[in-house]
């Protein structure tokens, strides 16, 4: 299959023009206990334009300390946390009879490099990803899917989705309880919506009024509008736990709709990272905060499940080729649309 594949590569920090497509890519060897996978679909995420402008550094922008882990990347770099494809050659210790399975890679890797990792690395972001013709990962993290699903929507799965089971386990959040989902119409909040259904949870999504159609027709029992008061609209104490992906100026009104004992889940800050916070009312009210980053163990085995047996959807808003990723990411930052937008990765014959 030759040493070199195609790739859209991230060639420093900055706007689009840091991206770059490349044919000379060294395609990836697995080593023992890994995959080798051909990559058929790859998700776009929040994350890809962080990554490139540089957001994660807490040094304003500055490279020395811009990746997801608070160090430098080397460049060139492939991002795509998100990845479904098939495997196409596998490492030493690793039954071949894998070979020609379709998978979904786990996003969080206790595995990379021929090394366990703790804290995990993050597909795409401490490693190459899935925005080239192959990746490969440890065995463990390429999970066999069986679904009637294109390989385009089952890549629209990983991240979001299991993001967004990771804040409700984390938050542990149980049948018959109210969630309130911020940012509800993106790849993470269209999630949390469908899988707190799935729970048996009343679900309040927070949004445009333009998405509120489509929130509802994946299980929103009540839709909000961004803009509004939201303690005037829903009152104090009024739900059991908060799913945020948006943080900014709304935070305070967050904590205000929680009930006592309610449980706080954040995973983003697409509104501003920095927010205020009245501790009295953290801890008068005791309540319980919690970052979703790494996932617990479970989580990535039971979203599998759920896809499998169509207790959930996706909803891919649009596709790309991948080598377009730069129009993909320009619609992306629009957010005129519900869900998750995809790109395509085709292999020449023989692949």
């Amino acid at each position: 299959m030759g040493k070199t594949m195609f790739g859209m590569a991230l060639m420093g920090h900055g706007g689009p023009e840091c991206l770059a497509w490349r044919t000379d890519l060294p395609k990836p060897v697995p080593k023992a206990g890994e995959v080798l996978i051909a990559v058929s679909a790859a998700g776009v995420n929040n994350t890809d334009i962080n990554l490139r402008v540089g957001w994660y550094s807490k040094g304003d922008n500055d490279a020395a300390d811009a990746g997801w882990a608070g160090n430098a990347l080397r460049f060139p770099h492939i991002q795509g946390i998100d990845v479904c494809g098939h495997i196409v050659a596998v490492g030493a210790g690793v039954d071949p009879v894998r070979i020609g399975a379709r998978v979904l890679v786990e996003p969080c890797l206790t595995e990379a490099g021929g090394q366990m990792r703790d804290p995990p690395w993050f597909l795409g972001s401490d490693c190459d990803g899935g925005f080239a013709q192959f990746c490969v990962v440890a065995a463990r993290h390429a999970h066999a899917i069986d679904s009637d699903l294109s390989d385009l929507e089952l890549a629209s799965f990983p991240c979001s989705y299991a993001t967004a089971e990771n804040l409700l386990t984390r938050a542990n959040l149980q049948a018959g309880e109210t969630v309130l989902v911020t940012g509800a119409s993106g790849g993470v909040g269209s999630a949390a919506v469908q899988l707190a259904k799935a729970r048996g949870a009343r679900v309040i999504a927070l949004t445009t009024a333009a998405k509120m159609d489509d929130l509802h027709a994946i299980g929103a029992d009540r839709c909000i509008d961004r803009n509004d008061d939201l303690l005037a609209m829903l009152g104090k104490e009024a739900v059991d736990v908060v799913v945020d992906l948006v943080a900014g100026s709304g935070f305070a009104a967050l904590l205000e709709v929680l009930k006592r004992h309610g449980r706080y889940a954040t995973s983003g800050a697409v509104g501003g990272p920095i927010v205020a916070l009245d501790v009295r009312t953290l801890y008068l009210k005791d309540l319980s905060f919690f970052g979703g980053t790494v996932l617990e163990p479970q989580v990535f085995g039971n979203l599998i499940g759920l896809i499998e047996g169509g207790a959930i959807k996706p909803l891919v808003a649009a596709t790309y080729p991948l080598r377009d990723m730069v129009a993909a990411q320009a619609a992306f930052a629009r957010k005129s649309y519900t869900g998750k937008i995809v790109l395509e990765v085709k292999h020449p014959t023989g692949d």
